[in-house]
């Protein structure tokens, strides 16, 4: 079973590592002020969703032996307080780095819209993605 443990460090900062490999994150609060250079909560929080549905679009892209390698996800979100503090925005741009068929595009996207990640949250947070295929020829080798 893999564990992450999460020490505070003072002044909204912390460390969080992972067992088993002793893989680590520092984090810092940014909801509180921007002058956190570390990830927040809210990052990780954005980019596992992120992660999530393109780790199900990799799988679908294996499935159909499509080469999905070098796409990029840019992430972005904004907190709210209304009605309580809470994300109430999640954008996410997927950048392809192919073009695929219209009924691969639709695999993909359906596979990363089954993510179970993006189904644990609330009505009140809108997650958006977007699809930016690269044009056939516009490919590179």
């Amino acid at each position: 079973m893999s564990t992450v443990q999460l020490t505070y460090d003072a002044d909204r900062h912390g460390l969080a590592v992972k067992e088993p490999g002793h893989k680590s994150v520092a984090l810092g609060c940014t909801y509180h002020g921007p002058e956190i250079e570390e990830l927040s909560a809210g990052d990780l929080v954005a980019t596992g969703v992120a992660g999530c549905m393109l780790f199900s679009m990799g799988v679908q892209a294996r499935h159909d032996e499509l080469d999905i390698k070098g796409t990029v996800v840019d992430v972005a979100f904004t907190m709210t307080d209304d009605p309580f503090p809470h994300m109430d925005n999640i954008t996410l741009v997927f950048n392809m780095p192919r073009d695929y068929a219209p009924k691969d595009r639709e695999k993909l996207e359906k596979a990363a819209g089954r993510c179970p990640i993006k189904a644990s949250f609330r009505p009140e947070t809108k997650i958006t993605a977007k699809y930016n295929y690269a044009s056939k020829m516009a490919s590179v080798n």
